[in-house]
């Protein structure tokens, strides 16, 4: 289960993230009905053993501090994704997260949108 905070007007993206959570903290910073941009913070979760995540959306995902590792289905090395480092998920590409640094925080922009309402 996420947990998830509520959207603000404006902010900054580093102010309230935690030093340690037992689950990833989803920030909300804007929704409309095709279009949500959220903050993520990762503490050493990474996604289930045998969970990918299959989604209908497109997802543009950045890493703004700490360092991760994402895997797509049917490539052989991990995406290492540091600082600055963004990535594009497609609809439908299987994908999840295998590592995030336990030592400090993985602060992730994420932007979801529906390609199809565009």
């Amino acid at each position: 289960m996420k947990n998830i905070a509520a959207a603000a007007d404006s902010g900054n993206l580093f102010e309230g993230v935690p030093l340690r959570a037992d689950e990833e903290v989803f920030t909300e910073l804007l929704s409309t009905p095709h279009l949500l941009i959220e903050r993520i913070v990762s503490a050493g979760q990474s996604s289930p053993e045998a969970g990918w995540f299959d989604q209908a959306w497109s997802e543009w995902v950045i890493v703004l501090s700490g360092e991760a590792r994402i895997a797509f289905e049917g490539e052989s090395e991990a995406s290492r994704l540091r600082p600055g480092d963004y990535i594009f998920i497609p609809p439908h590409r299987r994908h999840r997260v295998i590592w995030t640094d336990p030592e400090r925080p993985t602060v992730w922009l994420a932007v979801h949108y529906d390609e199809t309402a565009v």
